[in-house]
C-alpha cells in the first residue's frame, strides 16, 4: 500500500525575483513498511525533498499525498494531526529541551498530541535509553541524545518516521548504534522510515535508495538487505 506519493511535484524559491528550483520533475511512491534512504550531494534537494514528502513544506507544483490524501487539499488543522499522530521526525540536532528530564522530553511529545497512550518506560526501553530516563540532556553523550529522539519521534506510534541526517552528528559508533535502532524499528515494529543522509555507509542498513542530482531523481533502487 503506498503511504507517500509525489506526482511531478516541483519546489521552487523565490528571493530578489530570483527563482531557485531546488526540486523539479519528482515521481516517487513509498509504500508500507519501506525503509528508504535518499542521498545526494550538498545542495541536490535531500532535505527538501524529506519536508515536502512530510507535508512540513508546500510543493509548488504536483501533487504529494499522505495515506491517500492529498496535502493540499487538507486544512492546517488536519494536517498538523497527521504530523502529530502518523508522523515522527528525527533531524540532525536533537531538539531536546535542556530544561525537561529525558522522561519529560518524551511527555511533551505525548501532551502535544494529545495521546492518552504510549507508555514512555516501554518506549525507554525500545531506545535502550530507560536507565536514564531521569537524565538531563546536557548529561548525555550526542549518541544517546539521539536515541532519545527516536523515542519522541515514535512515543505516539506514527505510521512514518522521517530522518534527515540523523547521524550527521555522531561518531561512528554512536552512528552504528542509531542506525541498528532504526533498523530495529523497520524490521520489528514496521515503521515505514524515510531517511536523508550524505553517507553511503548508511545505506546497509535500507532497502532501497534514491539519489538526488541537481533536484532530480537520478536513481531509485532496491539494495540488499
Amino acid at each position: 500500500m503506498k503511504i507517500i506519493s509525489c506526482v511531478d511535484v516541483a519546489k521552487d524559491y523565490h528571493h530578489n525575483k530570483l527563482t531557485t528550483h531546488v526540486l523539479k520533475n519528482i515521481n516517487i511512491a513509498v509504500r508500507r513498511g519501506e525503509f528508504l534512504a535518499v542521498t545526494g550531494p550538498s545542495g541536490s534537494g535531500k532535505t527538501t525533498l524529506l519536508y515536502v514528502m512530510s507535508g512540513l513544506e508546500k510543493c509548488s507544483a504536483g501533487v504529494v499525498s499522505l495515506f491517500g490524501k492529498d496535502v493540499a487539499s487538507l486544512g492546517a488543522k488536519e494536517l498538523a494531526d497527521i504530523r502529530k499522530r502518523r508522523l515522527g521526525f528525527v533531524f540532525q540536532f536533537y531538539n531536546l529541551l535542556p530544561n525537561l528530564t529525558v522522561y519529560e522530553n518524551i511527555m511533551l511529545a505525548k501532551v502535544i498530541a494529545g495521546n492518552a497512550e504510549g507508555d514512555i518506560d516501554e518506549t525507554l526501553a525500545i531506545v535502550g535509553m530507560e536507565k536514564r530516563k531521569n537524565y538531563f540532556p546536557t548529561q548525555l553523550s550526542g549518541g544517546e541524545q539521539q536515541r532519545v529522539a527516536v523515542a519522541r519521534a515514535i512515543i505516539n506510534n506514527p505510521d512514518i518516521i522521517f530522518a534527515d541526517e540523523p547521524t550527521g552528528n555522531l561518531d561512528v559508533a554512536s552512528g552504528v548504534a542509531v542506525m541498528e535502532l532504526f533498523k530495529k524499528l523497520n524490521v520489528e515494529y514496521r515503521k515505514t522510515i524515510v531517511l536523508v543522509t550524505h553517507s553511503e555507509e548508511i545505506l546497509k542498513y535500507c532497502g532501497r535508495h534514491v539519489r538526488l542530482l541537481d533536484g532530480e531523481i537520478i536513481g531509485d533502487e532496491k539494495i540488499g538487505v
